[in-house]
């Protein structure tokens, strides 16, 4: 009778122990799964890895990257070319157009608008009487030229008065700037004659008076747009800092393209008239 209890208090015992070891390792699995179900869950970027830091836009009290420096001209009167103590181009010219806007003005701002080549249009005012010849001058401008003063009748000034002087360049100022809201700030006299007066009146209205370097488009032999073409990109007379004249003429607009490709093609860049250091 005594070993059969002492058997059956064993067997009790076995049971209360292998229930107890039971219950942990059941509680332990769980939460082994939860935890491998949480880490399933969590995405692979994200996984025991560090938030990239967020990306700043450039603010606006970073300083801005420097401009490069502007090259800027003066005119010489000694040999009517444009100065520069500038390296960087060591192949420019100046490009003029005078007795504007005649009948082709317009086209050519537009040819050379698409070519991005600069240019002062020198201005007549026999050729802006008119409300449609106002408009020409105001597209001409607008397409971002330069306008400058060639006097109302293109009459050389040697043979005129000291008025009549007055007269031919400050009426056209006044008519250039009712009609494109500024004022001319370069004057170029008709045939390149200057006097004494048109000379102070100009400094005295704080503009700049320019001549030319080269031009051919108003001789017999250069009145068709093959030969003009030649001349102008072959001269003798092409220089850096040349200061180039052409006419509002049929045949100096049918050349306009192939001299600008021309120069180009000789190494020439186009000086800005904004350039050129005012008064």
């Amino acid at each position: 009778m005594k070993q059969l209890l002492v058997l059956l208090m064993v067997s009790i015992l076995i049971g209360c122990n292998a229930s107890t070891v039971e219950e942990p390792t059941q509680e332990r699995t769980e939460t082994d799964q939860e935890q491998t179900e949480t880490t399933e869950n969590i995405p692979e970027d994200k996984e025991n890895k560090p938030e990239d830091p967020p990306t700043s836009e450039k603010g606006e009290g970073e300083p801005a990257e420097p401009e490069e420096p502007k090259i800027t001209y003066t005119i010489s009167p000694a040999n009517w070319t444009m100065q520069t103590e500038s390296t960087e181009h060591e192949k420019a010219v100046l490009l003029t157009i005078d007795d504007a806007p005649d009948t082709y003005g317009l086209e050519m701002a537009q040819t050379l608008k698409e070519l991005n080549v600069p240019a002062i249009f020198f201005i007549n005012g026999h050729f802006i009487d008119t409300g449609e010849e106002k408009e020409v001058l105001r597209k001409i401008h607008d397409l971002g030229f330069e306008i400058g003063n060639h006097t109302m009748t293109h009459t050389n000034l040697s043979n005129l008065s000291v008025e009549e002087q007055k007269q031919e360049i400050l009426t056209l100022n006044e008519e250039i700037e009712a009609i494109t809201g500024e004022k001319p700030i370069f004057f170029r006299a008709p045939f390149g004659v200057n006097t004494d007066f048109s000379k102070n009146l100009v400094n005295e209205q704080n503009m700049m008076f320019m001549n030319w370097t080269f031009g051919y488009d108003w001789e017999a032999e250069y009145q068709n747009s093959q030969a003009l073409t030649d001349i102008m990109v072959n001269t003798e007379l092409l220089t850096n800092g040349a200061i180039i004249l052409a006419h509002d003429r049929e045949w100096t607009n049918e050349a306009l393209k192939n001299i600008v490709e021309g120069l180009r093609g000789k190494g020439y860049t186009f000086i800005d008239p904004d350039q050129i250091e005012k008064k």
